[in-house]
């Protein structure tokens, strides 16, 4: 365990277990479990991310008449779109954003491209940020923002 996280390990235990994470103790690491994305027009948004998250091996691991949930594989987050439980409108969080990694340069630039072409607003074309980051940002249909990178 890195020394920082031994001064601290059991606060580090209590805040992760406070905020509800998954924890992997065989290798210390902490776990979002899932995402949840409010949406206006769910039959909108399952056309959208259907097609966006099939180009980052995403599938659909559920679906409910109020949600739907995506699955990027064994022990990874879910991303779960849903009406807002409380029967008011669907908005997004100002400072909130989702990263999807994405193999490499050439599939940040698909997936935008593609997000773009399923109706997203641009947020940031693909490009260099930094000596080590790659990434593009969009809006969804609902206004949720993501970003799709790799580190190179």
């Amino acid at each position: 365990m890195p020394e920082y996280l031994q001064a601290n390990h059991s606060l580090v235990l209590q805040c992760a277990t406070s905020l509800g994470a998954v924890i992997t103790h065989a290798k210390r690491k902490i776990m979002i479990s899932y995402i949840t994305l409010g949406s206006n027009d769910l039959a909108a948004s399952a056309t959208f991310f259907d097609a966006l998250f099939c180009a980052i091996n995403g599938t659909r691991a559920f679906s409910l008449d109020n949600m739907i949930a995506y699955s990027f594989g064994p022990e990874k987050p879910k991303i779960i779109v849903t009406t807002p439980f409380d029967g008011e409108t669907a908005s997004h969080g100002n400072g909130t954003m989702v990263a999807l990694a994405a193999k490499d340069q050439d599939q940040v630039d698909a997936v935008h491209a593609l997000a773009i072409a399923l109706g997203a607003t641009d947020e940031g074309a693909p490009g260099n940020r930094g000596k080590h980051f790659y990434g593009g940002y969009f809006r969804d249909l609902d206004g949720n923002k993501f970003n799709v990178s790799v580190t190179v």
